[in-house]
């Protein structure tokens, strides 16, 4: 068999996006397309007293303006995640409500972007308005919603039935500390944009980054009282979407809306500044966490308790408290989550949603307990190490935590670690080491894979199933070229089309996991129907029989494994950092990730996935925040210079590995997912470095230089 899959192979789609030759959802050329341009409120909360759009009509170019006076029709849909869903529940347009400030109000179309923009602006709005809630301190907290069936309480244990106080009074070791995150924005290289083309009255093609193609069809088809059948969804390549481009946002659903009453294509692009505002973001954590643990340091008590805020227009509840159950055992668990509306935008998923920050405040607080103890926080994480989901009853499948922890321990020189805060310094500034660990739950789901052999010896792998830039050409591409025994070069991926079998979701960690099995099965099928046991053999019967092709479908899905197992990945990061006191200044300068995600399906992509977590976990710890306003509600940073992240030269070389074995209960493959573990315990690890440099312990993203004076 030809050796592919575990090897570091180039990117099938790289050439076409570094020559401009990869085709984003703006880009796509329709014939007659006009443009579309929104028009967003200026207030938190309220209602529109009036709205002039005599101006903007009248305009050079415009052809129509749409207001909630006149909003085209729109079917609410089901919203059940399976059928269809949208990120807010509230349609655009339905009402004159302002819920957020940078809420669409209106749309203005016209012959030329330019044109469509000036337009906007010329949209006269007066305002009925009230106080916007914006500042966590003010808002009033309930239990939060369940997330996918699961609900935000927990209870394990005494620790949960009178005995807490008791547990943690007789303890001889305990932390309890509140950290916080700040509001995260989304900011994908693409923006959120969409083409909607109506070919008729009853038959419509959207060209959206969509993260799940199929799930995006049938939530259109919903919307405007469609067949699935009747809608085409096309996505070959996304920018980046981190979880904000799963499902149709109010610009794409009131692009689709206007194009279909002007029959005319449109484009409508959401600009960077209303990108802050109503494309997503990460809600702001407030997180208390109280460890108890005897003196040689067992884990008797863990209690987390998180706040997060959700939007007037949806419910998003960021589920902190998912990864407790997981990391660490102990005999009494508790775990609680609340939830508080504001006059902002919805929350959504973003890379590692609720395992990221939840891994920030339980990995600080393990740290905080190893200093109290005096107990090396490798050696405090290896004693408590879980054998199984204290939530679900169940053992873990292959895994190998214990190994993350040794390897990056052994390959980062952890062991002559200076036992003392404020103990090491390098060219007059001081030097700290920090570690933590890195989780994330493997998720799988169904997908089906067409595979085509042609004639000239090439073969063609098609799903819906798409890339967001996490190398998904690739692995699809070197599944194929192992199971049928080719070189890759004579693979061809076509993906992200709904006229394609149903690819699944890319979001969760779980493409690879639903994707590869569904390859190779679909290759073991096609070998079948052509009657041979090898692509070679097939290719000559083609050639001498004159056929166009042989194809094959096969789809794949989870089985009554997850009733067996707990299937988890795994990590640990380990990371050096200076600080400058006199001015404040912080930087990462050495780096070392080792994960266990069960089979490596691409060296190269994998460990570009993890120093992309990596990097994105810097930003978080580092500089990003984002405030709203409290007179307008409006965040305050609006654009990629205002939002601050990373740049290449605040990162170090960050050395990635991988340890473990296939996890073959988890699916025949062995593949876990690789997207979102490498984010979640990164700005654990940097400020438990940043504690080892200067003796102190920052609980608040980010970690800004005024907090280090």
């Amino acid at each position: 068999m030809n050796k592919v899959i575990g090897t570091g192979v180039n990117r099938k789609d790289g050439r076409a996006k570094v020559m401009g030759t990869a085709t984003y959802a703006a880009e796509h050329q329709i014939p007659d397309l006009v443009h579309g341009y929104l028009v967003t409120a200026t207030i938190a909360n309220g209602q529109i007293k009036s709205i002039d759009t005599r101006t903007a009509e009248k305009a050079p170019g415009v052809i129509a303006v749409f207001t909630h006076k006149n909003a085209p029709k729109i079917f609410k849909p089901s919203n059940d995640f399976m059928n269809s869903k949208i990120y807010e529940a509230r349609l655009p347009l339905a009402d004159d409500k302002v819920h957020y400030a940078g809420q669409i109000i209106g749309l203005v179309v016209a012959d030329t972007f330019e044109r469509a923009r000036d337009a906007a602006h010329l949209v006269k709005v007066e305002y009925t308005t009230q106080k916007p809630l914006v500042d966590g301190k003010e808002a009033s907290f309930k239990e939060a919603a369940g997330m996918f069936g699961e609900e935000m309480k927990f209870e394990k244990g005494s620790f949960a039935t009178g005995n807490a106080a008791a547990e943690i009074a007789s303890a001889a070791a305990k932390v309890e500390a509140t950290y916080k995150t700040s509001t995260e924005l989304h900011a994908p290289m693409e923006p959120h944009a969409t083409i909607s083309h109506w070919q008729d009255a009853n038959s419509l093609t959207v060209y959206e980054p969509s993260q799940w193609v199929l799930g995006t069809q049938r939530t259109y088809a919903e919307l405007f009282g469609l067949p699935t059948e009747r809608v085409r969804i096309v996505t070959p390549f996304l920018g980046g979407a981190f979880g904000s481009k799963a499902f149709p946002w109010p610009h794409g659903i009131l692009c689709a809306a206007a194009a279909r009453k002007l029959q005319r294509p449109l484009k409508v692009v959401v600009s960077r500044r209303q990108m802050t505002a109503n494309t997503g973001h990460r809600s702001e954590t407030e997180q208390t966490l109280r460890l108890a643990a005897t003196a040689d340091g067992n884990l008797q008590a863990i209690a987390h308790e998180v706040k997060s805020y959700t939007s007037p227009v949806d419910v998003f509840t960021e589920p902190c408290t998912s990864i407790t159950p997981v990391m660490y055992a102990v005999p009494n668990l508790r775990l609680n989550q609340e939830l508080a509306v504001m006059n902002v935008g919805t929350p959504t998923f973003m890379r590692a949603p609720g395992e990221n920050p939840g891994m920030w405040a339980l990995e600080s607080a393990m740290d905080e307990l190893a200093w109290a103890l005096k107990i090396d926080p490798v050696e405090l994480r290896l004693k408590n190490e879980a054998k199984q989901h204290q939530r679900q009853g169940l053992p873990f499948s292959a895994k190998h935590f214990a190994e993350c922890l040794r390897v990056g321990a052994k390959e980062f020189g952890w062991k002559d670690r200076a036992k003392q805060p404020r103990s090491l310094t390098r060219d007059g500034k001081l030097i700290g080491w920090g570690m933590a660990a890195a989780t994330f739950p493997g998720l799988r789901g169904k997908a089906s894979v067409k595979v085509r052999l042609l004639p000239n010896g090439t073969a063609h792998i098609l799903t819906s199933g798409n890339d967001m830039g996490t190398g998904a050409y690739t692995v699809v591409a070197a599944t194929a070229a192992e199971a049928l025994g080719l070189p890759i070069e004579q693979i061809r991926v076509e993906m992200g089309d709904s006229l394609l079998p149903d690819g699944g979701m890319a979001g969760g960690s779980m493409m690879t996991a639903s994707l590869a099995p569904a390859v190779m099965s679909a290759c073991q099928e096609v070998l079948k129907t052509a009657k041979t046991k090898t692509a070679q053999e097939a290719f000559a019967n083609l050639r001498q029989s004159g056929r166009a092709a042989i194809e094959a479908t096969a789809s794949t899905a989870p089985g009554a494994e997850a009733k067996k197992w707990a299937f988890q990945s795994w990590g640990a990061h380990f990371c050096e950092v200076s600080v400058d006191e006199e001015i404040g200044r912080l930087r990462v300068t050495r780096w070392v990730s080792v994960m266990d995600i069960g089979r490596v399906i691409n060296s190269k992509t994998a460990a570009s996935q993890v120093r992309g977590g990596v990097i994105m976990g810097i930003g978080q710890a580092l500089m990003e925040e984002c405030h709203f306003d409290p007179n307008i509600g409006y965040p305050v940073v609006y654009d990629l210079a205002t939002y601050h992240f990373p740049a290449h030269a605040d990162i170090p070389r960050i050395e990635v590995a991988f340890v473990g074995e296939p996890d073959l209960n988890f699916n025949p493959v062995g593949a876990r997912g690789v997207g979102e573990i490498g984010i979640t315990g990164v700005s654990a690890a940097i400020a438990n470095a940043v504690y080892h440099a200067t003796g102190k312990r920052i609980r608040d993203l980010p970690i800004t230089p005024e907090k280090l004076l």
